[in-house]
């Protein structure tokens, strides 16, 4: 008889990396297979109390048997800023791996007749320098990366790119406006670069994150990715470890993938206001959980939803304007809220793939991030593009460029993306039935690969099947 295959699996401590690793995790677990999942404490405790609003009926037995959600600290003080990342990095990295060292002793220690020690880590390549923990307790490293391929591909690359000088020690481009890997992939512009970034010191950190990462990738046995292979072959094959097993979706597969992976409480009223609207009328508005707005750019936005005459779900979290509580910004002010009221509706947070399985739901103006660049065009749902930061702008052209399912918003001279830019180009997504065309072929590319014998249903299996037969005695 077999030893129970442990995985143990760490993601970096953000919304956009935790959840698509936690979908993958009871993917796994509902294999079968005993999945025990670290988060930091702060991240732990957030994704607790917002998961308190789940009823019993939400909760699969069977995965929960086999998962277990645990934490280590962060090395930070209870009160310190978890949105300062230079503080954070230097506390992960001065504690994470000391902490998942106890954890996989204490995990070991109860199960004395290794039936189920831990036998493989998965980490998230943001940490991955934590794969070197896997080498000392003996178990399998494996990397996760919810970015798509094209991206990381581009960071296995880094060293090479220094080496030829393609690239400063800041990572910004040198002799060339562009940067091309492969003739089927598209080019990078300096501004579309990973770790790109209008603050100097925060894209040097970026790119440290980048070599980090290529460092854990080479480490690893597998490379695990939230994408499929129809979607970015060419990236794919770029690399013979990467193991496409996405779209990691809350209905893929798993009744409850979802679950405990959100750190905000979802505001569900929002589908019963989107029950009420016209098929293919309403603009779903969402920017993720780092993108944060001046004033001046939130009251465009909010004039610009507002002159389209467009039933619009609009996402504003409390934080979403740069030093400013956007409660109290003009733009969500009663007037704003009078005017818009029966058309526009606001939340702090909305279950997100759900929204976008509306059939309400016309477009989606986005930030650009994979997850949700992978939940809009999952659901055949065409994008405006409004990328913030880091990978965000190369998604924006693979929407605009490479699949044709979406706009980009431009920004004006000064920066801001007019009220006039938002509305024309609202009309123009919505009058364009190619864009929506586009869309829906990839709504069904992306159905095939998850459905069974379609190319990530198969890799994950074969992963699967790997896990178990390693535990072999």
């Amino acid at each position: 008889m077999g030893k129970r295959p442990h995985v143990l699996a760490v993601p970096f401590p953000a919304q956009g990396h935790v959840g698509p690793l936690m979908k993958l995790c009871r993917l796994i677990a509902n294999h079968g297979i005993k999945v025990t999942f670290v988060n930091t404490q702060h991240i732990h405790n957030r994704i607790l109390a917002a998961s308190l609003m789940l009823s019993d009926h939400d909760m699969d037995d069977k995965e929960e048997d086999n998962m277990v959600l645990t934490s280590i600290p962060d090395g930070l003080a209870p009160d310190d800023d978890r949105n300062d990342y230079f503080k954070l990095v230097e506390g992960l990295r001065s504690t994470m791996t000391g902490s998942l060292t106890d954890l996989i002793d204490k995990i070991n220690c109860s199960n004395s007749s290794d039936d189920e020690k831990v036998s493989c880590i998965v980490a998230d390549t943001s940490v991955g320098w934590i794969l070197e923990v896997a080498e000392r307790v003996g178990a399998e490293p494996v990397g996760f990366s919810p970015t798509a391929a094209a991206s990381m591909a581009l960071t296995l690359h880094i060293r090479n790119l220094l080496e030829r000088g393609n690239l400063d020690t800041n990572g910004n481009l040198v002799g060339s406006n562009v940067l091309r890997l492969s003739e089927n992939i598209p080019s990078w512009r300096n501004d579309e670069l990973p770790w790109s970034f209008h603050d100097l010191k925060v894209q040097q950190l970026l790119f440290e994150f980048g070599l980090s990462s290529e460092k854990a990738c080479n480490q690893a046995k597998w490379l695990l990715y939230n994408t499929f292979y129809e979607l970015e072959s060419s990236a794919c094959d770029m690399n013979p470890k990467l193991l496409p097993i996405g779209p990691l979706l809350y209905t893929s597969n798993c009744k409850s993938a979802g679950h405990f992976s959100s750190f905000r409480r979802e505001d569900t009223s929002c589908l019963s206001w989107l029950n009420e609207k016209p098929i293919a009328s309403v603009i779903y508005i969402s920017f993720g959980t780092s993108t944060v707005f001046s004033q001046l750019q939130l009251d465009e936005l909010a004039l610009g939803l507002e002159l389209s005459g467009r039933p619009f779900l609009w996402v504003v979290r409390s934080d979403l304007v740069n030093g400013l509580r956007a409660e109290n910004s003009n733009s969500n002010s009663n007037r704003f809220l009078e005017r818009v009221a029966g058309i526009g509706k606001i939340v702090e947070w909305a279950p997100q793939e759900k929204v976008l399985s509306h059939p309400s739901v016309a477009c989606f103006l986005s930030h650009c991030g994979w997850n949700s660049t992978l939940e809009g065009l999952s659901r055949g749902v065409p994008f405006l593009c409004w990328p913030y930061f880091a990978d965000q702008f190369y998604n924006q052209k693979y929407i605009c460029e490479k699949w044709k399912i979406g706009l980009r918003i431009d920004a004006c001279e000064n920066g801001i993306r007019t009220r006039h830019e938002i509305t024309t180009k609202i009309q123009l997504l919505l009058s364009d039935e190619g864009l929506k065309a586009n869309a829906l072929k990839l709504k069904k590319m992306a159905e095939e690969s998850v459905d069974h014998g379609g190319s990530s249903s198969k890799n994950l299996g074969n992963f699967i099947h790997h896990l178990k037969e390693c535990n072999k005695e």
